[in-house]
């Protein structure tokens, strides 16, 4: 089986027990809350992606940032021949709720943003069946529960918007 990289930098920011989510329209993760963040360009540096896909993910921007730590998953959507072994940077982030510029339009537009809104997500509601594994991995932390070990899923569903 065919085992393929990506890597994305990731913000956490939980308030008043909601988690800051985007939710995806596109890839493996769609029609799931995901977390803000995604793939560095060419010559980015790990915070200057995380500042730029937060914003453009939901308008806000980041006044601080904390805590990086790195976790992978690996991912094999279900009947398909390959894996993806996802590689997440997450940094705990505050951004500032105060002003909110306007989102990119989505890939259901121009192709320029793979999520349609960001989304504020009780830790309760989220599970295997509307949460992506960064978010599974976030609510882990938020609840105290520390594993660094990979973590695989065979079967992943891609759910339908």
């Amino acid at each position: 089986m065919d085992i393929t990289s990506h890597f994305g930098v990731y913000g956490v920011y939980f308030k008043d027990n909601k988690l800051l989510c985007i939710e995806k329209n596109a890839g493996p993760y769609r029609g799931r809350f995901d977390l803000p963040g995604g793939s560095q360009e060419i010559g980015e540096g790990l915070t200057e992606t995380l500042t730029r896909e937060i914003l453009e993910e939901t308008g806000y921007s980041i006044v601080r940032y904390t805590n990086p730590r790195i976790y992978d998953v690996f991912v094999k959507e279900e009947k398909k021949f390959f894996m993806v072994h996802h590689i997440m940077a997450l940094y705990d982030v505050e951004i500032d709720l105060t002003i909110k510029k306007q989102l990119l339009p989505s890939l259901l537009g121009d192709g320029l943003n793979d999520s349609d809104s960001e989304v504020w997500v009780e830790l309760s509601g989220i599970n295997p069946e509307n949460s992506s594994p960064l978010v599974l991995k976030a609510k882990q932390e938020l609840l105290g529960i520390v594993n660094i070990d990979k973590i695989i899923y065979n079967n992943w569903t891609v759910n339908n918007k």
